[in-house]
């Protein structure tokens, strides 16, 4: 019942600019984390970036330091990735992620960790 859909990624320059939205849906009872990881071909998916709804703290990945941004609207159950001086290393699918308490189909409340189906972020010299 809970679900995790991204958008906001596609095709952009090495410099350029891209945000990434995570919108949670379901019968939620609190979003105690949600972040951003992503996958390259061949490689080990890695945290980017992760944010505590509750109070905003954030944390980032050494590599995306300083050029992006990680931040949530709880009103919206949303968390956005804004990316800025693209690399072509930054090239991945992207993943949502999120720590979330709810009632999955009527059932007792429970906390699980969801994902997103991934959105494909592209980088072009």
């Amino acid at each position: 019942q809970v679900q995790l859909v991204e958008s906001g990624g596609g095709l952009v320059q090495a410099g350029g600019s891209l945000r990434l939205s995570c919108a949670a849906s379901g019968s939620i009872f609190s979003i105690n984390a949600m972040g951003w990881y992503r996958q390259a071909p061949g490689k080990q998916r890695e945290l980017v970036a992760t944010v505590i709804p509750r109070g905003g703290s954030t944390n980032y990945a050494d590599s995306v330091k300083g050029r992006f941004t990680i931040s949530r609207d709880n009103a919206k159950n949303t968390v956005y990735l804004q990316m800025n001086s693209l690399k072509p290393e930054d090239a991945a699918v992207y993943y949502c992620n999120a720590k979330i308490a709810a009632w999955n189909n009527g059932g007792p409340l429970t906390e699980n960790e969801y994902w997103g189906q991934g959105t494909r972020v592209t980088v072009s010299l």
